[in-house]
């Protein structure tokens, strides 16, 4: 959400917790063998440092709206499939995941009040708005002011919706993402010291950004 409660987060500190978010997930599928079955923000504890693991609190005061019951939060992250079978996969977190992603992007919770009076959740709301090229409208304001992350954002955008398919078999599976957010975060790291709005000077160091399209006037969803 975007209320007063809210802890802006940098983009950095963002990837930060994506990756390590990702690392653990990997860790449960791959090494444990086993499922986690309630990734969602409040369920990734972060340390002082914002390194971040996958637990049983952490991430909600940042991005989750305070008056959104807890079963509904839930029900933001859930994979279509459990809501009719009531049984988590490895694919399910995975979708649970890429919710958690979107929310990293959006800075919106999976179930913030605007998006429920269109009556739609938070991958579906992404998709229109991609849909209609208005790609720039997904992203969370603070990420706005920084000048040399279009790229990445985009492809962080990418990465979170091949996790939020509907199809549990048409999502990647953990350990690709993890591969994916690491590579996004390499060429991250790569490129150098990031830059707000504020200095102008030194443009979107060097790189061409992916074409990004805003709505007209009055046409944000």
């Amino acid at each position: 959400s975007r209320g007063s409660g809210r802890t802006p987060l940098d983009w950095d500190s963002r990837m930060k917790i994506a990756v390590h978010s990702a690392r653990g997930l990997t860790h449960l599928h791959e090494t444990a063998k086993t499922v986690h079955g309630n990734i969602k923000a409040s369920n990734v504890l972060l340390r002082p440092n914002l390194d971040a693991c996958v637990s049983d609190f952490g991430l909600s005061p940042l991005f989750s709206n305070a008056t959104t019951p807890p079963t509904a939060r839930v029900a933001g992250y859930r994979a279509p499939e459990v809501m009719e079978t009531r049984k988590v996969t490895y694919k399910s977190d995975v979708y649970s995941f890429g919710v958690l992603l979107l929310e990293l992007l959006t800075g919106k919770s999976p179930n913030q009040a605007s998006l429920n009076d269109q009556g739609i959740d938070l991958p579906r709301w992404v998709q229109s708005v991609v849909r209609e090229e208005w790609t720039a409208e997904v992203f969370d304001a603070e990420l706005m002011r920084y000048q040399n992350i279009e790229e990445e954002m985009v492809q962080l955008l990418q990465v979170a919706m091949a996790c939020v398919a509907t199809m549990p078999d048409q999502r990647p599976q953990i350990r690709d993402v993890l591969r994916m957010i690491e590579d996004i975060n390499r060429a991250d790291t790569d490129d150098g010291q990031r830059q707000s709005s504020d200095d102008k000077s030194k443009g979107s160091g060097g790189r061409t950004p992916p074409e990004v399209r805003t709505p007209p006037a009055g046409a944000t969803p």
